[in-house]
């Protein structure tokens, strides 16, 4: 499974954005799938991930925030991100989650800012 990810950009504080991954390879549906991101000197870290049912795990710094969904028969992740945070700002990436991590993409750059 390789991922592509887009739909980053520059927002402001409370703003929204709506992030896809776009999966390749015939193993997507049957794999759990994560959002991850990586700020400016800090480690990657996960967001959010997805299991192959449709439940749900958030982390609690996104909690009520950020809700992560998933389209099979588009082989599409998304991650819609509301009252966004300066603390929001990174690069943001999907990957498998819970398994084996395969190469990372490019990611997409979020930037909160006013």
């Amino acid at each position: 499974v390789q991922f592509v990810e887009s739909g980053g950009g520059l927002v402001q504080p409370g703003g929204s954005l709506r992030l896809s991954c776009a999966a390749s390879g015939r193993l997507f549906s049957s794999s759990d799938v994560g959002w991850y991101r990586q700020a400016p000197g800090k480690q990657r870290e996960l967001v959010a991930g997805i299991y192959t049912t449709g439940r749900t795990y958030n982390t609690d710094s996104v909690k009520g925030r950020f809700t992560i969904s998933r389209d099979n028969a588009r082989n599409t992740v998304y991650l819609q991100m509301n009252s966004l945070e300066p603390e929001d700002t990174a690069v943001y990436y999907c990957n498998i989650w819970g398994g084996i991590i395969v190469d990372w993409g490019q990611g997409t750059q979020v930037t909160v800012s006013s």
